[in-house]
């Protein structure tokens, strides 16, 4: 498989977007989630115009993501037979829920969710730049998801401060949505939440579409290519 085009060339890049429902965009049916707004607002005109896959399945943990992380891509488009110029990982959350009561076993243990986080980054990194954006903070109240699933923001922070360290350990640029949301307040997060209490509705995910162009291991990727459009 040929390694793609540095991305400091004056061309698009070929980007995926690799996760679960938070990926997928599940809880907008306006707008599709914060992927494919990016991946439309790459598609106007002067914008950087790159290539956004949205490789997101509602329920995967980071274990499924891993499997199917080469798979998903090799044969798509622009990217066949070739590795993207850039991975946008988004997983976890699914990994933290407990099972069957509140104090149910993680749906990963936590010791295996250590390696596997560990295994996913590794796997990624080997093939092309990566950034990661982290989970959205959950409604408490309205647990159990499906009547099963008990998420909390206890497991949260712990399984997405393991996901931040493993990060920071390798250098991959970190997004903590957990944290930047617990800070803006309960008013205005459930504001934010699908009636289920897991999903960001319409605007939750307008929301976090502002959080990830403000940020600035992302923005380098504009900046990167609005240089190369204002070159002689």
């Amino acid at each position: 498989m040929q390694l793609s085009i540095p991305p400091n060339q004056c061309q698009p890049l070929k980007i995926i977007a690799l996760g679960d429902s938070l990926v997928y965009g599940f809880g907008d049916p306006e707008r599709g989630g914060w992927v494919e707004q990016l991946r439309r607002w790459w598609m106007l005109p002067d914008s950087a115009g790159h290539v956004l896959y949205n490789l997101g399945v509602r329920g995967d943990r980071t274990q499924q993501v891993a499997q199917r992380l080469e798979v998903e891509f090799r044969h798509r488009g622009e990217l066949r037979n070739r590795v993207p110029d850039l991975i946008i990982l988004s997983v976890g959350v699914n990994d933290s829920a407990r099972l069957a009561r509140p104090d149910g076993r993680n749906y990963t243990d936590f010791a295996v969710f250590e390696s596997e986080i560990a295994s996913l980054l590794d796997l990624a990194q080997q093939l092309c730049p990566v950034l990661f954006v982290g989970m959205v903070p959950v409604n408490e109240a309205k647990m159990p998801f499906l009547d099963c699933f008990y998420y909390n923001h206890a497991e949260q922070y712990r399984y997405k401060t393991a996901t931040q360290i493993a990060c920071s350990k390798r250098q991959i640029p970190y997004l903590d949505i957990f944290q930047q949301w617990m800070e803006r307040g309960e008013a205005w997060r459930l504001k934010r939440l699908s009636e289920d209490g897991l999903h960001p509705n319409t605007l939750g995910y307008q929301a976090l579409l502002e959080d990830v162009l403000n940020w600035k291991p992302l923005a380098a990727y504009h900046s990167k290519y609005d240089s190369c459009l204002r070159s002689p």
